[in-house]
């Protein structure tokens, strides 16, 4: 039985990923700040075990990781992120709240890739994916605006592609994904398409990931995204 291990699963697109690896006979490890709030999650059927872990706190990553030593990972999946605020426009951008989505959006992943890539190594699939932003595409950026968020997925997608070429020799595959405009929480309800139909996209394209296809930016359809 092959296991999953995803942040931020206590709702919308974590949640998702969650209800579909756990319908498919995987293994679940799900991971959110609190269960506090999280009924959906805990009624998911399947062999789904929760985990409390804030991503901020990189010595939370850690423990998680020792208590989960000797444990195979099959895929790590770094969803948890926030968007910080929606006016980071030019001349009015908060720098302290900068530094915090940074941490989360682009720093978190790392470390959780950093502390968990044993477990990874380990497994018969081996891969690590972070769900990203089309908004980090720069070739994509038309509109400007947005600096907090833009940046950090920006980032993190650096932060993927340097992973891919690192891991590589130790058999790891490293992807970026968009989810598309979901109807999340952060998405809005004005979103062009739903956690369910976004969520089992991206999870064709974390099916089919391995190594000829690592250090790839894709949309949620599986076309390839400029960077």
């Amino acid at each position: 039985m092959p296991t999953l291990l995803v942040t931020g699963a206590n709702r919308g697109l974590g949640l998702e990923f969650v209800r579909q690896y756990a319908a498919d006979g995987w293994r679940v490890l799900a991971c959110c700040r609190t269960l506090e709030g999280a009924v959906a999650l805990r009624d998911v059927e399947g062999q789904v075990e929760t985990y409390i872990l804030d991503v901020a706190n990189f010595s939370a990553i850690e423990n998680l990781a020792a208590d989960l030593n000797g444990q195979t990972i099959d895929v790590l999946l770094n969803n948890a992120g926030i968007y910080g605020s929606k006016s980071s426009l030019f001349g009015s951008v908060s720098y302290d709240e900068w530094m915090k989505v940074l941490h989360i959006d682009t720093m978190a992943p790392l470390k959780m890739a950093e502390s968990f890539v044993g477990h990874v190594m380990e497994s018969d699939l081996k891969k690590i994916v972070t769900v990203s932003s089309k908004m980090g595409s720069i070739a994509d950026n038309g509109s400007g605006g947005s600096y907090v968020y833009r940046s950090s997925k920006s980032a993190v997608n650096a932060v993927m592609k340097s992973m891919a070429n690192d891991l590589r020799p130790m058999g790891v595959a490293c992807a970026v994904l968009h989810p598309g405009w979901v109807q999340t929480d952060m998405g809005g309800p004005n979103a062009l398409i739903s956690a369910e139909e976004s969520v089992r996209g991206m999870k064709g394209v974390i099916d089919g990931l391995d190594l000829s296809e690592t250090g790839k930016f894709f949309n949620y359809d599986g076309n390839e995204i400029p960077w």
